[in-house]
C-alpha cells in the first residue's frame, strides 16, 4: 500500500508540475465586442510599420518589442512589422481604437486586446487566453482595472504604478508591457507629427 501511495504523489507532482492547455477567454470578434459595446462596426486598418515606426515603438518601450524575462520557459514571439488597428465607430465616426497583443508569460504566450480613446488612454482591457499555471488573477477585472486611464505618460511598471499578482510577477510584467506597447504603436502611427 504504502508503494502505490509514494507513486500516486510522484504522479500527482508532475501532473500538477506540467504547464496547463491554453485558457481561450475570448476569441477575436467577442474581444472586439467587449472592448466596443456600442459601436456600431468594427473597422480594421492593417499598417505595415516602417522601420523608422519599430524603432520608434521600441524606443518608447525599452528597446524591446517583445518582453523576454529570467525565469520564463515561453517560445519566443515572433516579430510582426505589420498591425491590425481596430476602429470603434459610431453614427460614423471613430469612437476608440483596439490592437491585439501577445507577450510571453511564465509559461505560454498571454494575448491581450487593449481599448484606447482616440487621444491613446486606456479605456478597457482583457486577456484573451493564456497558458499560465497561476494565471487566472491576471485576467480579472480587479488586476485589469488599474490599467483603465493609462497612457504614454504613465510609468506602466510593475512595482511603480502596477501592482503585481502574487506568484504570477513575470505575467504581471507582460501585461504592464503589452499595454505600453499597444499605446506606443496608436502614438507612433496616429498621433506622431509627420516628419
Amino acid at each position: 500500500m504504502k508503494k502505490y501511495t509514494w507513486l500516486l504523489a510522484v504522479l500527482l507532482l508532475v501532473a500538477l508540475a506540467r504547464p496547463a492547455g491554453a485558457v481561450v477567454l475570448l476569441n477575436h470578434d467577442a474581444a472586439l465586442k467587449a472592448m466596443f459595446p456600442n459601436a456600431d462596426k468594427v473597422v480594421t486598418e492593417a499598417v505595415a510599420l516602417t522601420a523608422d515606426q519599430i524603432a520608434a515603438v521600441k524606443g518608447l518601450c525599452g528597446d524591446k518589442w517583445t518582453l523576454y524575462q529570467s525565469g520564463a520557459k515561453t517560445e519566443e514571439v515572433a516579430e510582426n512589422d505589420t498591425v491590425s488597428f481596430y476602429f470603434g465607430t459610431k453614427d460614423g465616426k471613430k469612437t476608440g481604437v483596439a490592437l491585439m497583443e501577445m507577450q510571453p508569460g511564465k509559461w505560454g504566450p498571454v494575448h491581450y486586446i487593449v481599448a484606447l480613446d482616440l487621444a491613446g488612454k486606456v479605456t478597457d482591457m482583457a486577456v484573451m487566453s493564456y497558458v499560465e499555471q497561476r494565471g487566472r488573477p491576471i485576467s480579472t477585472k480587479r488586476f485589469l482595472s488599474q490599467f483603465i486611464g493609462k497612457t504614454s505618460k504613465s510609468a506602466l511598471s510593475v512595482g511603480k504604478d502596477v501592482d503585481a499578482v502574487s506568484g504570477a510577477t513575470i505575467s504581471s510584467r507582460a501585461t504592464a508591457f503589452a499595454v505600453k506597447k499597444v499605446i506606443a504603436l496608436y502614438e507612433t502611427v496616429y498621433l506622431a507629427p509627420e516628419k
